[in-house]
C-alpha cells in the first residue's frame, strides 16, 4: 500500500530514523508519506544495535546470530503489516503510480567517502558528548542521592531502592511487570531510551544488570525495537508531519504497539 519512493526512506531507517523521516518529504503522495513516517521507526536504527549486542551477548551466547536476526525480521514484518493496515483502514487517499528516472550511478570518490564518514562520526561525537554524557551523569547522580535513615544524603554505595532514581523507577516499574522486566533498572533503562537509544546501554553500564530470564530479555529487546524512537526522531516526525494530532498518534501507537507485542511474547512464551 505504499508508494515506490517509500523504499529509500525505509532502508535509511536502518541507519538512523531522523534522516529517514526527513527523506520522506520526497514522496508527493500525502497518504504514502504519512504511512512511511508512521512505520519508519519500526526499522531498527543503528542506535538500537548496542542494546541488541549487549543483551544478546549476555543472555543468548549460543544463539546470538539467530536471535539478532529475528529482531530485525520482526521489525520488517511488523512494518509491512502496519503499513498495510494503515493504508487500508486509517489513512484515506488515492494511490499514485511510481514513475522516476534513475540517475547514472558512479563509484564514490575517496573525498566524498571520507567527508560522509566524518559528518556521521562528528554527529555521533557531538551527541555522545552532550545528550548521552549528560544523561549518564544524571543517572549516576540519581543513583547516589537519596534517603538514608530518613535524611537526604549522597553516598556512592547507596542501595538503589533508596536513591532518587530507584524511587522514581519503582513508582512505574509495575507497568512493565507483565512484560517480564518490571524491575527498577530495566524500567529506568526503558524510559531513558526515549532520550537516546544508546542510553539503555548507558543505564546498564552505570547500574549494572538486575536478574532477568532469557524470555524477559527477549521481551525487553522487542519492546525497545518497537517503542517510540528517540527525542530527535520524535522532533523530526513533528516537523515533517506538521500536525500535533498525527505526531501524538505516531508516538502513542508505537508505545502501545510495543507494549502489546512484548506482552504477547512474554506471556505466550511463559506457557511454553
Amino acid at each position: 500500500g505504499l508508494h515506490g519512493k517509500s523504499f529509500i526512506p525505509l532502508i535509511m531507517g536502518f541507519g538512523c530514523n531522523v534522516p529517514a523521516i526527513i527523506a520522506s518529504r520526497t514522496i508527493e503522495n500525502r497518504k504514502s508519506r504519512l504511512i512511511t513516517m508512521l512505520v519508519n521507526p519500526l526499522m531498527s536504527c543503528s542506535a538500537r544495535l548496542p542494546i541488541y549486542l549487549l543483551l544478546v551477548g549476555a543472555f543468548f551466547p549460543n544463539n546470538a546470530s539467530l536471535v539478532l536476526l529475528s529482531i530485525y525480521v520482526i521489525g520488517i514484518v511488523l512494518a509491512v503489516v502496519m503499513a498495510r493496515l494503515f493504508s487500508k483502514f486509517l489513512i484515506k487517499g488515492d494511490d499514485t503510480p511510481f514513475v522516476m528516472e534513475l540517475p547514472v550511478y558512479h563509484w564514490p570518490t575517496v573525498r566524498n567517502l571520507f567527508r560522509s564518514m566524518w559528518e556521521r562520526a562528528s554527529s555521533f561525537i557531538k551527541k555522545a558528548g552532550t545528550v548521552i554524557l549528560l544523561s549518564s551523569i544524571l543517572i549516576w547522580a540519581g543513583s547516589c542521592f537519596g534517603f538514608v535513615d530518613g535524611a537526604f544524603a549522597f553516598r556512592t554505595d547507596m542501595e538503589l531502592e533508596s536513591s532518587v532514581l530507584g524511587i522514581l523507577g519503582g513508582a512505574v516499574s509495575w507497568l512493565f511487570a507483565p512484560l517480564g522486566f518490571g524491575n527498577v533498572k530495566a524500567t529506568i533503562a526503558t524510559i531513558m531510551g526515549l532520550v537516546a537509544k544508546e542510553e539503555v546501554v548507558g543505564v546498564f553500564g552505570v547500574l549494572d544488570f538486575e536478574g532477568m530470564t532469557q524470555l524477559a530479555a527477549y521481551s525487553f529487546l522487542i519492546f525497545n525495537l518497537l517503542c517510540a524512537p528517540c527525542f530527535a526522531a520524535m522532533g523530526a516526525i513533528k516537523r515533517e508531519m506538521n500536525s500535533a494530532k498525527w505526531t501524538a498518534f505516531a508516538i502513542g501507537y508505537q508505545c502501545v504497539f510495543a507494549y502489546a507485542i512484548s506482552l504477547m511474547v512474554f506471556q505466550i512464551g511463559s506457557v511454553f
